[in-house]
């Protein structure tokens, strides 16, 4: 009995160790601190805004330690910038941002981000600066206000970054010098004039140089304990992520001219459906990056009026005149987009406006050699493939008889008076199922032979080129 008594205690020992174990591993599990890192790559559109108050709000959620930003922007729109900072002056969290990695820069939308971080850091060979406002108008080009209009768009954007140095204790004077003169200095300068708070070399570096540092959010007071801490990425979703590939410009017009292209087809051939389907939705997607973006839509009418002349020269003989104009009008309207200028970020690539603009000038080019030699060439069947043909007489025409023509019998009626049998006509009419016919002539064949010489040579070098492609 004692035996089995012993061996109870020690199972139960043995089972209350494990139980203390676990329940200490769950407690130092808990008690590691966590940040959350959200990383902006690339300008500030809208998408951008609301991946960081969704990480924001997460963060906040599950009671993360502090978000780390880290950013390198060329900058974006101020609507989009302004979510980020209300965002950021309203979590309970600490936001840190981070202009890295190594030459990164936080300029236009940038500097007023950082400048409203709870913490501020850069790293070594980053720049930040260059914070004038843009002013857009409604054709998407910089637009040139009088001098009161300008004050206004300057002291407003002064106003609100010396607010935000102030209330997180940073260099005003410097903060209205990057917006009034688009100044621009580096990671050590900034932090020599209090620009930002330190420099470091690596995020795990910047978690413990900021361990310990109280800061004052929208909840109180906060001490930071980020030495050893876990950085949790927050990722975009797959929908931001493809959102955000659409508030590229550069995908933006090849979506629009896709779009336009496949609607041309369907229109071109009724009934063909999935070009018209691909085109409808690839153009919608198109106007809806194109609306995320400062564009001249000046430019979008004239690729549409392109897209029109094309259509157009489909069913009027114009000789390609409609398409050549087509195609100037649609090389002008990508050049009209190119010059959307609040950013480097929403300018498109000259490269692509190249490719597209000789891809879409080669497509409807190759259409209007086709439709010409289509035209050109001479009908195989009905009336009008007879009209012209030559034929031998079979049975006299005095004035009616039978000819052979195109592997056929005809019944044939001459309008030159009686023509032999064995002689050699030329069809010049019908009534009803009578060709009406007049003798060939020697020199006929030799013209005939000529004209077709002359086509050949005119095609010659399409057609060589057609070839060698």
């Amino acid at each position: 009995m004692r035996y089995w008594q012993d061996l109870r205690s020690r199972w139960m020992s043995l089972l209350l160790m494990i139980v203390g174990l676990v329940l200490l591993g769950q407690s130092s599990a808990a008690a590691s601190p966590r940040v959350y890192l959200v990383e902006i790559d690339g300008a500030i559109t809208p998408v951008v805004a609301s991946y960081v108050d969704r990480a924001l709000r997460q963060a906040a959620d599950q009671g993360a330690e502090a978000v780390v930003i880290q950013l390198d922007t060329p900058g974006g729109l101020s609507s989009a910038m302004d979510e980020i900072i209300q965002d950021i002056l309203q979590s309970p969290v600490p936001v840190i941002v981070y202009v890295a990695p190594e030459g990164a820069r936080a300029a236009s939308a940038g500097v007023f981000i950082t400048y409203a971080a709870h913490i501020a850091a850069m790293a070594p060979a980053t720049n930040i600066g260059s914070a004038s406002p843009v002013l857009i108008g409604q054709d998407g080009q910089t637009a040139q206000p009088d001098d009161t209009m300008q004050r206004k768009i300057v002291n407003d954007a002064v106003a609100k970054i010396r607010s935000l140095a102030e209330r997180r204790g940073r260099n005003a004077d410097w903060a209205e010098q990057a917006v009034r003169e688009a100044v621009n200095i580096s990671a050590e300068q900034a932090v020599a004039q209090k620009v930002v708070d330190l420099v470091a070399p690596s995020l795990p570096a910047l978690l413990d140089a900021v361990d310990g540092r109280t800061v004052t959010t929208s909840a109180g007071e906060v001490t930071l304990r980020t030495r050893d801490a876990e950085v949790v990425p927050i990722q975009m979703t797959l929908v931001e992520r493809f959102f955000q590939v659409l508030s590229d410009p550069n995908v933006a017009y090849i979506l629009l001219s896709l779009g336009m292209l496949g609607l041309f087809f369907e229109l071109a051939n009724p009934g063909s459906i999935l070009p018209g389907v691909l085109g409808g939705i690839l153009l919608l997607l198109g106007l809806y990056s194109l609306g995320t973006l400062d564009v001249n839509w000046a430019g979008v009418l004239l690729m549409g009026f392109a897209f029109l002349l094309f259509l157009i020269d489909l069913y009027v003989a114009s000789s390609g005149v409609l398409t050549i104009g087509g195609i100037v009008s649609f090389a002008l309207g990508s050049l009209l987009l190119l010059q959307s200028p609040a950013s480097p970020a929403f300018q498109l690539s000259r490269a692509v406006v190249i490719a597209v603009t000789v891809t879409i000038a080669g497509v409807f080019l190759l259409l209007v050699y086709l439709v010409a030699r289509a035209q050109a060439r001479r009908p195989q069947t009905g009336k009008e493939a007879l009209l012209g043909a030559r034929a031998v007489v079979r049975r006299p025409l005095d004035p009616e008889g039978m000819v052979f023509v195109e592997g056929e019998l005809w019944r044939a009626r001459s309008l030159a008076g009686t023509i032999p049998a064995g002689r050699t006509v030329r069809v010049v009419g019908m009534e009803g199922l009578v060709l009406l016919v007049e003798p060939a002539t020697e020199e006929e064949p030799a013209a005939r032979v000529r004209q077709f010489a002359a086509e050949a040579r005119r095609w010659r070098p399409l057609d060589a080129l057609f070839r060698r492609g």
